[in-house]
């Protein structure tokens, strides 16, 4: 059960972030021993929890600020799982605004394509006294605990961390994710979303290098930030800021993009 993504349907899953899944629909699509797949899934960073007799993710009751964002980036040496890797990542854990764990690493690899490095500005030699992927991977895993996965265009680095870990035979991914690109079109005004047209439109970061995993963690820890002192004043809790960012609607955009600059 635990080789393969999440195991349950999409509407339960929704279930569980609003109105509750009731134990037998459930146990319908987990089998009988409920308490074992619960306990499996707390350690892979989803907890569940019972509430008036219907099940919950607990970041439905969670208050945003009691709640740990875990802001990720990572680096890698192509976007295909079977044949690359990560080599840079970075993150930043945050609790009421206020960061109290940072992680970082360089992650070992025998080569990285030069369009890769000119990009980055890694190459295959800065990495040779890297820890290897599945050391870096374990350490990151347990730092980011069940903390809510936030990244800009969440999906791929999600994903790609998820899927990196069963490479190496560890259990995927169930945190919480965010996405900040997302949760931007929602909050602030801007021609464009990808990250470094914010960071030089709102100035999030002025000594920013972009692709490189700490520096846009920063970027996107500020651009997070700035998005929350725009929420919807009815968005309380971690399950409300989800489904804020996914059904909310969209800031309309500027017709001409406010940087370009004619000569």
């Amino acid at each position: 059960m635990l080789d393969k993504e999440f195991v349950l349907d999409t509407k339960s899953i929704h279930k569980l972030s609003s109105k509750g899944l009731a134990k037998e629909h459930l146990v319908a699509q987990l089998g009988n021993d409920l308490d074992l797949s619960l306990e499996l899934w707390r350690a892979q960073g989803l907890d569940i929890q019972k509430n008036k007799g219907s099940y919950f993710f607990s970041t439905k009751f969670l208050p945003l600020e009691d709640a740990e964002f875990c802001i990720v980036d990572i680096e890698t040496n192509g976007s295909k799982i079977d044949k690359h890797q990560i080599i840079e990542i970075a993150a930043v854990k945050i609790k009421n605004t206020k960061t109290i764990d940072k992680f970082e690493s360089l992650v070992y690899t025998r080569e990285i394509n030069p369009y890769i490095t000119e990009i980055t500005g890694i190459s295959a030699r800065d990495t040779k006294d890297a820890p290897a992927l599945k050391k870096v991977l374990f350490d990151f895993k347990e730092f980011l605990g069940d903390s809510v996965f936030v990244a800009h265009d969440v999906k791929f680095d999600y994903k790609f961390i998820s899927q990196s870990l069963m490479k190496i035979g560890l259990p995927p991914l169930l945190n919480r994710s965010l996405c900040s690109l997302s949760l931007a079109e929602r909050t602030l005004e801007s021609f464009r979303y990808g990250l470094s047209y914010l960071s030089e439109y709102y100035d999030l970061n002025p000594n920013a290098s972009h692709h490189r995993a700490m520096s846009d963690v920063i970027t996107t820890l500020a651009l997070f930030n700035l998005s929350m002192k725009n929420l919807d004043k009815n968005v309380k809790t971690v399950e409300d800021l989800i489904k804020f960012s996914k059904e909310a609607k969209r800031l309309k955009r500027p017709k001409l993009d406010p940087l370009y600059k004619q000569v």
